[in-house]
């Protein structure tokens, strides 16, 4: 009796095994994958969505990933893609970099295949020279469990990604240059076009968010050709709007500001090839990765051996402030915002270089930066940098997006961490990504309360509220209006909760917005 009564056990257990096993099994364009599963979400990771970029692929386009026979294991994250990891950046690799990076990550709610469920695809800042989906803090398992699809994947960074010279230009059959790093996320954008439907998604219904670079690129996508239909709304957290770098070109050179292949050549030259031809391009595509790293990372990324994102004229044919002046973006819903004490860069070293520039506008600007001459310099000269670089330009995306005829939302977020708070006076950039994935815990730890969980579910539940259906309209939270600019409201995330207020900082806003417009007329 007890026998049987083991046979019988061995086969329930086997069969609840293979139910499991079938249940995290999906058939794919490229094959047969086979996930986790957690707490009612699959996870799957590590899918390619590209061959590697390596060898004769380095610099160019990604390439059609190879399918597969057998059911191949998506449990585990793959390799980031090739760069230094920078000690400070506030989501820290979960892999050893490789060249080899071209991967991308799944996470749906159980059982439900076929659903047609809204889809997020994620990505990640890091000044296009760091960063990669790994990170603890970007899990998309809280989104699963709001019933959406997330998906997260890498992209080419530092000189893999972003890199032009006369060589690669000559060796082109179809003059889609410079720009590798865009190039991988359009080719996930596709991937998510031909595969998320296996996922439980709707490839109709896709949400294209990302922070900083990430944001950026978000921008870059809503205005390159190349991207059209790929996605059908956007949030773009501390990511500009007014260009986050300089404007640079594949092959024409500016005033001061040399063009990618010249920096290119100049790489070589370093490295100790002097060859412009043929030669030179597979002599650069011999170098070892770290050789090509060469130190890169966000605290060398001014070198001026590397490039950055590019005008190349196919991809980027222009920068995404001239396309939304113009109305040439992407015309669909959008939030957009920035954190109360972002990143911003600034060479001033006195008062009259923070004020001058500002010309017949100085004493709007100083009224409304520091009224009473009281401010301490330092303190002055971040916030001022902060508006320029990140605060204003998402108001001006807003508003541009707004007057497009489109639903559009403004954030700012200015909560702190209640351990932090000591130590900040407002939320330093990248600081909300674990409130919107809902991955406190992965960043604050032991020194977690209960405000901060409670902040991160509210921002979690407004982000996948817009997903869903265009609109952050929460549950049990306050609404949030479309943005208006006659009344120039927008949604604060403060140490009190979630608030639709008037921007406290109108007038600074205004002061920037008019000096932005003064740069462009001349």
């Amino acid at each position: 009796m007890r026998f049987l009564l083991s046979i019988i056990c061995s086969s329930v257990l086997c069969g609840f095994v293979s139910a499991q096993q079938a249940a995290t099994e999906l058939h794919i364009h490229e094959g047969r994958v086979r996930g986790a599963v957690s707490e009612g979400v699959i996870s799957f990771k590590g899918i390619p969505f590209a061959q590697p970029p390596t060898g004769e692929n380095r610099w160019r386009p990604p390439q059609p990933v190879q399918s597969w026979t057998g059911v191949r294991d998506a449990t585990e994250y793959a390799a980031d893609c090739m760069q230094l990891p920078f000690p400070s950046d506030a989501a820290p690799l979960g892999t050893k970099p490789s060249e080899d990076c071209l991967y991308l990550n799944v996470w749906t709610p159980a059982g439900q295949a076929n659903k047609n469920l809204p889809v997020m695809v994620w990505i990640y800042g890091g000044g296009f020279v760091n960063g990669g989906s790994s990170p603890a803090v970007y899990s998309g398992a809280h989104f699963a469990k709001q019933g959406l699809v997330f998906v997260s994947f890498n992209y080419r960074l530092g000189r893999f990604g972003f890199f032009g010279h006369p060589a690669s230009t000559a060796e082109s059959k179809d003059g889609l240059l410079g720009n590798y790093g865009y190039m991988d996320q359009i080719a996930a954008l596709k991937w998510v076009q031909r595969n998320i439907k296996a996922f439980g998604g709707d490839p109709k219904n896709v949400t294209l968010f990302g922070e900083s670079a990430g944001g950026g690129s978000v921008l870059a996508m809503m205005t390159s050709p190349l991207s059209k239909g790929l996605f059908q709304k956007a949030i773009i957290e501390s990511g500009g709007g007014r260009g986050l770098f300089p404007t640079r070109y594949l092959s024409k050179s500016l005033p001061n500001r040399p063009s990618a292949e010249q920096i290119g050549i100049e790489f070589a030259k370093k490295a100790g090839i002097s060859s412009e031809g043929k030669d030179a391009l597979t002599a650069l595509r011999a170098l070892s990765a770290d050789q090509v790293v060469d130190g890169l990372n966000m605290a060398s990324m001014n070198s001026p051996t590397y490039a950055g994102p590019m005008i190349d004229g196919k991809l980027l044919v222009e920068e995404p402030e001239a396309a939304f002046l113009g109305g040439r973006q992407a015309k669909i819903p959008l939030i957009a915002g920035a954190n109360s004490s972002d990143i911003g860069f600034s060479p001033a070293k006195s008062r009259e270089e923070l004020f001058g520039p500002f010309g017949p506008d100085r004493s709007s600007a100083e009224k409304a930066y520091d009224e009473n001459a009281k401010a301490e310099f330092d303190a002055l000269r971040s916030a001022m940098a902060a508006d320029r670089m990140m605060v204003e330009p998402a108001r001006f995306v807003v508003q541009t997006q707004r007057t497009a005829g489109q639903p559009a939302f403004e954030y700012r977020f200015s909560y702190v961490a209640e351990s932090m708070r000591k130590q900040w006076k407002g939320a330093p950039h990248a600081t909300e990504i674990p409130f919107v994935f809902d991955t406190v815990n992965e960043k604050y730890g032991s020194a977690l309360t209960t405000a901060d969980e409670d902040m991160a579910r509210a921002v979690n539940a407004y982000w996948a509220a817009f997903v869903k259906a265009g609109t952050p309209s929460a549950a049990s939270l306050p609404e949030w209006p479309t943005y208006d600019p006659n009344a120039d409201l927008l949604m604060n995330f403060t140490e009190s909760g979630p608030k639709v207020e008037k921007d406290p900082w109108h007038d600074r806003m205004e002061v920037m917005r008019r000096a932005a417009e003064a740069r462009k007329r001349d």
